[in-house]
C-alpha cells in the first residue's frame, strides 16, 4: 500500500511514500503464464540454449556452404575464361574437341580454321555410337560413327590422345546409356543401345565395345564408372608428367624436343579432367592414391618389357648359337669330351647341383665351422689365389692376341651362401667360382687353341673343363647363353675361367650375367612367346598398361623413330603386345609394319634376321584378327619361304640319307639299323673333316703351339 501525500514548494515537487513489505518468495511460471518448478525451468533453459547453437551453427554452415559455392563458380569462370582464351588461340589447322562421357558426346570447343571444310566439320555435340582406330602411319587416328550414322575421322596431335580417347570411348559405349542419352538416340532413329539387366552382358557388336563383352559385360554401373574415373585419373596424371617434364629419361631420345612440350605441338591442348559439381579441386589423399596406382602400374610395365627383351635375347643367343654350328671346326669341338664335365642335364646324365663332380678342399677346421664360416676361409683363400689367376689369364691373353679379358672381384660370402642355398643344398665348397676371371674369344678356332695352350701349359693344375652347353646335344644356360669354364687349383683353391665366345658375348656384353640371373629368378624359358606373361590380366589393367607404355615413348613419336633407337624399338614392340592382347589390332598392325621397316633397314639385322621373321608372325595374326586374309596370306607365305631357306641349310648328308631311305625302302626294312649305322658313319666322317679342317686353321693361325708342346 502506498499512500501518497503531495508536497508544495517552490523548488521540486516530490511525494513521501510509506512502503510496506507484503512477501519475498519468487515464483517462475512459463510462457503461457503457469507455474513451473525450478527443474523444469532449468531444463527449458538448456534446450533453448541448445536450439540457439544449433541454430548459430547451421547459420554458419549455410554462410561457408554460400562461400564455397561462390568461390567455385569463381573457380569455374576462370578456368572457363581460361580456357575460351587458350583456345582462341590455337594455332592454324588445330581444332579442340571436347569428349563428354557421361552424355556420350564429341563437341568442337574452338572456332575453325581458315581452311578448315565446314561442310564435313563435325561441330557437335554429337552422340557417338561407335569408334575404331584410324590406319594411319602415325597411329593418331580414330573413326567416330555418330548417332545420325555420319562418319568422321579424327587425328589428335599426340598418339596418347589418341589412345585415351579410344579407350575413354570404349568404356563409355560399355556401359547403360542415361535417359537423355536414350532419348537422342531415339531422335536419331538408333536402336543401338538396349536396355541390359543387371549381371547381363551386352553384345560388343549391339553396343559397339569390347568392355561389353566377357567378365567386363557382367560388371555393373558403379563398378564401370569407378574402372572408368581410375583410367580418367592416370592417364591424367601422366599427361601431366609429360607435359611438366617429370617423366625419367624424358628429353634423352635422339630428336626429342625435350621439356614440357616434347610430346608435340598439340601437348599444351591435351587434357583429361573429371566433372565435379563442386568444380573443386583433387584433395591430397586423391592425388596421393593416384600416384600409388601408377607407381604400380609402371613397375608392371617395366617387368613385362623386361621379359619382351629377355626373350629377345634369348632368340638372338639361339639364332648365333645356329649360325655358329656352321663353323666347318665345330663338329670337332662338338665330339670332344670335357673333363669332369656330365653337364647340367640330368635327363642326358647330368649332375644334379650338389652332385657337382668338383668341389673345394674340405680341411678338417670346416668341421667346427658354420657355414658362413667357411664361406669367409674361402673368401680369404680366393684373395691369395687371384694375384696367379690375374697371371695366368695375362699369358693366355697374350698368347691369342685377345682384347676382352676380366678379373675379380672375388665373390663374398654372402653371394657365395645364397648360390650354395640356391644350387649346392647350402653346402659352400661346391661353389667354385669365388676367384674367377672372363676371356672373350673370337671364334671355335680360338677357343680350341686356348684348350690346347691350357692343356700344354698347366695341365697339372685343371679340375673341370665345362663343354656341355657348346655341345648341339644339350640345352643351354638359362636365358639360352653358351660359354666354356675352365676351373684349375692354385693356392689349393679352385678358380675359374670363364670363356665367352664374341658373337654370343657382343649380344648383352658384361650385362649378359644380369640376363642369365633374370631368366633364371622368373623362369622365361617356360616363355615361348613373351606375350604370354599378359595371361590372366582383365582389360582394365592392359589399359592402364598401354598409358605406361605411352608414357615411355612420349619422346619418341612412332614416325620419328629410327632403325638405330633400340630402346623405344623394344618400348613399341611391347607396346605391340599390349594392343593384340587389348583388340586394338589396327594400332598392332601400324607398329608392327613400322618396326619390320626398321629392322630391315638396320645393318646388323636385315629383312631376312629371324628377329624380323617374328615381328612378321606378330603382323600376321594382327592381319588375321582384321580378317584381311589376302595381306595375311602374303605375309605367311613369306615367313614360309624363309623357313625353307632355313632347312636348306641343314647338312646334305642328312638328306642324302633321308632320299635314300625313301629310294630304297624295302632295303630298310630288311636292315632295320641301316639308317643308324649310315648316321654313326656319317659323324665318324664330319668329325674327321672338321678335325682336318682345324689342322690347317692352326698352321695358319696358331703355328706358335707347335712351341708350345
Amino acid at each position: 500500500v502506498e499512500p501518497v501525500r503531495p508536497r508544495r514548494g517552490s523548488l521540486c515537487c516530490a511525494r513521501d511514500v510509506e512502503e510496506q513489505v507484503v512477501g519475498t518468495r519468487e515464483v517462475r511460471v512459463d510462457e503461457s503464464g503457469r507455474q513451473v518448478t525450478d527443474a523444469e525451468a532449468n531444463a527449458a533453459q538448456r534446450d533453448f540454449n541448445a536450439a540457439r547453437r544449433e541454430a548459430d551453427e547451421a547459420k554458419r554452415a549455410r554462410r561457408e556452404e554460400r562461400r564455397r559455392r561462390i568461390l567455385a563458380e569463381k573457380k569455374r569462370k576462370k578456368r572457363a575464361a581460361r580456357a575460351a582464351e587458350r583456345y582462341r588461340r590455337v594455332p592454324e589447322g588445330i581444332l579442340i574437341y571436347r569428349l563428354d562421357t557421361s552424355a556420350r558426346t564429341v563437341s568442337l570447343v574452338s572456332g575453325p580454321s581458315s581452311n578448315t571444310n565446314v561442310d564435313t566439320l563435325l561441330r557437335g555435340p554429337a552422340v557417338i555410337v561407335r569408334a575404331r582406330p584410324a590406319s594411319d602411319a602415325g597411329r593418331r587416328g580414330l573413326v567416330l560413327t555418330c548417332s545420325d550414322g555420319s562418319t568422321h575421322t579424327l587425328v589428335a596431335c599426340e598418339q596418347r590422345t589418341a589412345i585415351s580417347w579410344l579407350e575413354s570411348i570404349d568404356m563409355m559405349l560399355g556401359s547403360e546409356p542415361s535417359a537423355a542419352v536414350r532419348a537422342r538416340l531415339a531422335q536419331d532413329g538408333q536402336c543401338g543401345a538396349p536396355m541390359r539387366l543387371p549381371g547381363q552382358a551386352a553384345s560388343a557388336k549391339s553396343s559397339g565395345s569390347n568392355w561389353a563383352t566377357g567378365a567386363e559385360g557382367r560388371l555393373s554401373d558403379a563398378e564401370r564408372g569407378e574402372i572408368e574415373e581410375r583410367y580418367v585419373n592416370l592417364a591424367a596424371y601422366s599427361n601431366n608428367l609429360i607435359r611438366a617434364g617429370a617423366i625419367p629419361n624424358s628429353g634423352g631420345g635422339a630428336g626429342s624436343a625435350g621439356g614440357k612440350n616434347a610430346g608435340g605441338a598439340g601437348g599444351i591442348y591435351y587434357t583429361v579432367t573429371q566433372v565435379r559439381e563442386d568444380a573443386e579441386e583433387y584433395d591430397e589423399e586423391t592425388l596421393e592414391s593416384i600416384a600409388k596406382r601408377r607407381a604400380v602400374i609402371r613397375d608392371s610395365w617395366d617387368f613385362f618389357r623386361m621379359v619382351c627383351s629377355l626373350l629377345r635375347d634369348r632368340r638372338k643367343y639361339d639364332e648365333v648359337f645356329r649360325r655358329m654350328r656352321l663353323d666347318p671346326v665345330y663338329p670337332y669341338l662338338d665330339s670332344m669330351t670335357g673333363l669332369n664335365d656330365p653337364g647340367d642335364d640330368v635327363a642326358l646324365g647330368g649332375n644334379a647341383g650338389a652332385d657337382k663332380p668338383i668341389s673345394q678342399v674340405v680341411r678338417e677346421e670346416y668341421d667346427g665351422m658354420s657355414q658362413a664360416q667357411i664361406a669367409g676361409d674361402l673368401v680369404r683363400r680366393a684373395e691369395a689365389a687371384l694375384p696367379s689367376l690375374v697371371e695366368i689369364c695375362k699369358a693366355l691373353a697374350g698368347s691369342l692376341g685377345m682384347e676382352e679379358v676380366g678379373v675379380g672381384p672375388v665373390k663374398d660370402a654372402g653371394a657365395a651362401l645364397r648360390k650354395a642355398e640356391r644350387k649346392y643344398e647350402g653346402d659352400p665348397t661346391k661353389v667354385t667360382d669365388y676367384c674367377r676371371s672372363l676371356l672373350v674369344v673370337k671364334d671355335f678356332p680360338t677357343l680350341l687353341a686356348l684348350l690346347e695352350l691350357a692343356r700344354d701349359s698347366f695341365g697339372p693344375l685343371i679340375r673341370r673343363v665345362k663343354l656341355s652347353t657348346l655341345k648341339s646335344d644339350r640345352t643351354p644356360k638359362p636365358g639360352g647363353y653358351r660359354d666354356c669354364i675352365i676351373n684349375l687349383e692354385l693356392k689349393e683353391h679352385i678358380c675359374e675361367i670363364q670363356i665367352h665366345m664374341w658373337p654370343m658375348w657382343v649380344i648383352c656384353g658384361v650385362d649378359g650375367f644380369r640376363h642369365y640371373r633374370h631368366c633364371l629368378e622368373y623362369s622365361t624359358d617356360t616363355f615361348g612367346d613373351p606375350f604370354e606373361a599378359l595371361a590372366g590380366l582383365d582389360r582394365k589393367t592392359i589399359a592402364e598398361l598401354i598409358v605406361m607404355a605411352e608414357e615411355a615413348v612420349a619422346d619418341m613419336p612412332l614416325e620419328t623413330l629410327e632403325w638405330y633407337h633400340e630402346k623405344f624399338i623394344l618400348d613399341y614392340f611391347a607396346e605391340a603386345g599390349l594392343f593384340l592382347h587389348h583388340g586394338l589390332h589396327e594400332w598392332a598392325e601400324t607398329t608392327l609394319r613400322v618396326l619390320i621397316k626398321l629392322r630391315c633397314q638396320s645393318p646388323d639385322i636385315g629383312p631376312d634376321h629371324h628377329e624380323t621373321m617374328t615381328l612378321y608372325g606378330y603382323l600376321e595374326r594382327a592381319l588375321r584378327a582384321q580378317r584381311k586374309g589376302d595381306e595375311a596370306q602374303a605375309v605367311a607365305q613369306k615367313i614360309s619361304r624363309h623357313r625353307e631357306i632355313k632347312a636348306a641349310e641343314k647338312d646334305e648328308a642328312e638328306k642324302s640319307l633321308w632320299e635314300t631311305w625313301l629310294v630304297e625302302p624295302f632295303e630298310g626294312l630288311v636292315d632295320p639299323n641301316r639308317k643308324e649305322r649310315e648316321e654313326e658313319e656319317r659323324t665318324r666322317k664330319e668329325v674327321r673333316a672338321s678335325k682336318k679342317a682345324w689342322r690347317k686353321i692352326r698352321d695358319e693361325r696358331f703355328k706358335f703351339l707347335d712351341g708350345a708342346e
